[in-house]
């Protein structure tokens, strides 16, 4: 059968274009790719092209499909899954394996969120990366790859005794925390995740330098509700201080931070997080840069006698899906506070493009229709012309401003097909 989708040949070349899949195999599922988000790792992998780890080195001969946080419904199933898999059920997958760099939304010519039909090869199967998923809206499903990113992140931090070689993986539980850089989409999401787990540090601070994100994320994400959770939560904006460094200091009163993610890819970030480390502190790298070159100073001095340390990720896994499925389903996180901006298939090659320079925090693409990517806060505006519009903006409107299954669904009802 034909697809449509947004396929990668190199440096900065996305095009949207109709192909022929191939037969599905005995070990493969013919699948309908309802949404997706789009991510800042994308951006990085259109920048780079072929250097990309992820992206094949004969890119531009065969290209591959883009988008890695996706959801869909099974369409046709292979004879050797006949008894695991069913038409008709939704999926989400896991796109990062273990043991190799290959992943969906950068690697392969026949999978990717950003497609209205794909083929899930045999390799995800072997390792039970392809998730059912059960609940109602699409982009739920889509959103648990990014969740499932600061999840890892979590676990992947860790802390020693002195005199003892032993790793205590995850933050310090009660301790005090850093998020720099982090009212971004993903740090949004890390926000959002660190309120809502079991394990909790006693102090979280988010910064970031664009006090209007500051402001949205303390506007979803409130003081109040971090206090009923156990949590004391401090928004600060390291633009309005002189000394920033110091005031950051001052709210853990000298003790420093026992772990601090970093979701900017910026030298003076980086140090910035280094210097604010408490004895066995842990600096997570979370921000993959473009740059092959980036680099930073550390304190060595620190390294040898307080014992800070660096870690980085740049994926979650299976374990990370499922976790972010449960809190979903429980009601625990909310994905929907993440969605700012909705668009079609036909938006998808602007937006990656323009991904670092449009507002907001996840922006959701919907494969079956053509829609230009827009703001929700702008549904309103536009339908005053539109009666499309203004019905997607009252029914954001009774969702407190959020997208939502109803939203969903009145979309895919009544957009234009692409």
């Amino acid at each position: 059968m034909k697809t449509k989708a947004v396929r990668l040949y190199g440096v900065d070349d996305l095009r949207l274009e109709e192909f022929e899949l191939p037969p599905v195999g005995a070990e493969e599922l013919l699948v309908k790719i309802v949404a997706d988000s789009a991510c800042m790792s994308t951006y990085k992998a259109v920048k780079q092209g072929s250097a990309h780890k992820r992206v094949p080195d004969n890119v531009h001969e065969n290209p591959v499909i883009v988008g890695h946080e996706f959801c869909g419904e099974i369409v046709e199933v292979g004879q050797n899954l006949a008894g695991q898999y069913q038409p008709g059920q939704k999926f989400t997958m896991q796109p990062g394996m273990k043991g190799t760099m290959e992943a969906a939304g950068y690697s392969f010519p026949h999978l990717g969120g950003n497609m209205t039909h794909g083929i899930i090869p045999k390799c995800y199967f072997d390792q039970s990366c392809v998730l059912l998923y059960e609940g109602e809206g699409f982009f739920h499903g889509s959103l648990t790859e990014p969740l499932s990113c600061v999840i890892g992140a979590t676990r992947a931090n860790y802390h020693t005794r002195q005199g003892e070689y032993i790793h205590d993986m995850d933050i310090k539980e009660g301790g005090n925390m850093a998020i720099l850089g982090g009212c971004g989409p993903m740090g949004f999401a890390h926000i959002d995740y660190i309120l809502h787990r079991d394990r909790k540090p006693g102090l979280l601070v988010v910064t970031d330098v664009k006090q209007d994100n500051l402001d949205a994320a303390a506007a979803a994400l409130t003081v109040a509700n971090a206090l009923e959770n156990g949590i004391k939560l401090v928004y600060f904006n390291p633009a309005s201080s002189p000394d920033p460094v110091g005031e950051l200091m001052k709210l853990t009163h000298g003790r420093g931070y026992d772990d601090v993610f970093v979701f900017f890819p910026l030298a003076g970030l980086v140090e910035q997080a280094d210097a604010i480390l408490a004895n066995d502190g842990c600096l997570n790298f979370f921000a993959g840069p473009a740059d092959t070159a980036f680099s930073a100073k550390l304190n060595f001095y620190n390294v040898h006698y307080n014992a800070t340390h660096v870690v980085g990720t740049n994926a979650g896994n299976i374990d990370d899906m499922k976790e972010a499925l449960a809190m979903a389903a429980a009601g625990k996180i909310n994905p929907a506070v993440l969605v700012s901006h909705v668009g079609g298939l036909d938006a998808v090659a602007e937006t990656i493009l323009n991904l670092p320079g449009i507002p907001g925090f996840k922006k959701l693409i919907y494969n079956e229709i053509s829609m230009p990517l827009t703001a929700i806060k702008d549904f309103a505006d536009k339908g005053e012309k539109c009666p499309f519009y203004k019905t997607l903006a009252d029914i954001c409107k009774q969702n407190n401003g959020l997208w939502s299954v109803e939203a969903e669904k009145y979309l895919l009802e009544h957009a234009p097909r692409l």
